[in-house]
């Protein structure tokens, strides 16, 4: 497109683990970018980044940061985003947020593109970017809830280190090297919490993944039911989750019980999902060939595979999924969205 329209981009979180692949894939995606402004906190300012050949300067985020901004890609903190995106808003960004923060909000779209890309027109300034596990999920479920319809859905994760930021991954091999040396583990970061009691995770699974909840759900687990329903835009949806903190790096793993409106063949389950955009499948016992995380990792798309009929409900499926986290969970996601956004503004 030889008159492409360009755009001012701001990523705020430059230095973050999602940040970075932000930047990775704007790079890649030779996004149409006119200036590039790297934000951070104050802590983080001053770091210097290159991208595609020209090294920039990373600047502490603040409202004015965000003037002739077009497209902001949060991905700071909850706390980030409710301080600064109404700013960028107010300046003219159309804000791409990777947190929790505008998630439930009824002004603002939840979007997984190859779910409801139709909703990203609705956004008043703000869309937001789901939960890394529940993106990969709805991404698996969306051709078999449009072809059957869903009823109720229980999903049991076994989510990567990263999804806690990099102190848990760097807890992890800390961890690791000290229980293979026989040495005594003394847990810092995990779970993340408001209470101090932390949890080995290196050769462990811990059954938390943020606060609990007054229902004995943690954030994570209610993030997961609450987000599919508004995603899939469906009340009625019966959704439980268990959300598990596991000793993988990158890649979020997921069992997935799913109890369809519709008798179902399983030929075209495989079918739906071999066709669906952003979807690989990997569903060949006979040669033990099923998604793994340590496969996933550094590849945007989801991964689905053990599709089984249930041995009792006769029209309920069971599969697992699995994507990297910081792609398709949060970065890739975020980009996506982005492109559509640029695509729409194209002269």
């Amino acid at each position: 497109m030889t008159n492409q329209k360009r755009f001012n981009v701001a990523v705020v979180g430059a230095t973050g683990a999602v940040g970075e692949q932000i930047l990775k894939l704007l790079a890649e995606r030779n996004f149409p970018i006119q200036e590039l402004k790297l934000l951070s906190s104050a802590r983080s300012a001053g770091t210097k980044i290159t991208f595609k050949g020209v090294e920039h300067t990373v600047e502490e985020a603040h409202p004015d940061s965000f003037n002739g901004i077009d497209i902001a890609l949060f991905s700071a903190g909850g706390d980030v985003t409710k301080a600064l995106a109404p700013a960028a808003v107010e300046r003219g960004a159309v804000c791409i947020d990777n947190t929790n923060a505008y998630r439930m909000d009824p002004n603002t779209p939840l979007i997984v593109p190859e779910v409801n890309e139709d909703k990203i027109k609705e956004h008043k300034g703000i869309i937001a970017n789901p939960n890394c596990s529940t993106i990969q999920m709805v991404a698996a479920l969306k051709p078999l809830y449009d072809r059957y319809g869903i009823d109720r859905i229980i999903v049991s994760t076994y989510q990567a280190v990263s999804g806690a930021g990099s102190r848990a991954i760097d807890e992890l091999l800390r961890q690791s090297k000290e229980v293979l040396e026989g040495n005594v583990v003394e847990p810092d970061i995990l779970p993340v919490s408001s209470l101090p009691v932390k949890h080995q995770i290196a050769f462990n699974a811990v059954p938390q993944i943020d606060k609990f909840q007054d229902n004995g759900f943690t954030l994570e687990e209610m993030k997961m039911i609450r987000e599919t329903k508004k995603i899939m835009d469906d009340d009625n949806l019966q959704v439980t989750a268990t959300c598990v903190r596991i000793p993988v790096v990158y890649g979020h793993s997921e069992s997935v019980y799913v109890e369809l409106k519709d008798d179902f063949d399983l030929s075209e389950v495989r079918q739906l999902l071999q066709d669906a955009p952003g979807i690989t499948l990997q569903d060949d016992i006979a040669s033990q060939s099923y998604p793994l995380a340590t496969e996933a990792a550094g590849k945007p798309d989801v991964f689905v595979g053990r599709l089984r009929r249930d041995l009792y409900h006769p029209r309920a499926l069971n599969m697992w999924v699995v994507s990297d986290n910081l792609l398709k969970g949060a970065a890739w996601n975020a980009v996506q969205i982005a492109e559509y956004i640029a695509s729409e503004r194209q002269e």
